[in-house]
């Protein structure tokens, strides 16, 4: 398997990536999505995608650095999904443990990121990746 960082611009964000991101975000279009990783990446979102040695994206993660007063130094996954037809092969499982790497050597003391309550077996997927339930999430709509 193949892990690579996309760059706003490249071809491969919406030919390999999005395609995979769109189960996730099924709210997305492409060009939401280049506009959103266009002011995104500003503030430091990256994508990364997971390849299968025949050249198919079969892993997508979205991710950024985050220095606050909360976790002081982590990096946060926004987006983390594996191809619904290769789900529990490992692809999930090597894409969170590149972002890990990533993290120590950027000196970042946590990964983490927030999970949809409805979403059990990224729950699942989760805990088996040894990370914890360490907070609650709030949101109100701003309509």
């Amino acid at each position: 398997m193949k892990i690579i960082d996309l760059e706003p611009g490249d071809e491969r964000l919406i030919s390999d990536l999005f395609p995979v991101l769109l189960q996730l975000r099924p709210h997305l279009d492409e060009d939401l999505l280049r506009t959103l990783y266009a002011e995104g990446h500003g503030h430091g979102l990256r994508f990364t995608a997971a390849y299968r040695d025949d050249g198919r994206c079969v892993g997508a993660a979205g991710w950024r650095l985050v220095v606050n007063t909360s976790t002081v130094r982590s990096l946060y996954v926004d987006d983390l999904v594996t191809a619904d037809d290769v789900r529990s092969t490992g692809v999930g499982h090597r894409l969170l443990a590149h972002l890990e790497e990533y993290a120590r050597a950027a000196g970042c003391r946590l990964l983490t990121l927030d999970s949809g309550t409805h979403r059990t077996d990224a729950h699942r997927f989760y805990h088996r990746e040894r990370m914890a339930v360490t907070a609650f999430h709030f949101q109100k709509p701003l309509d």
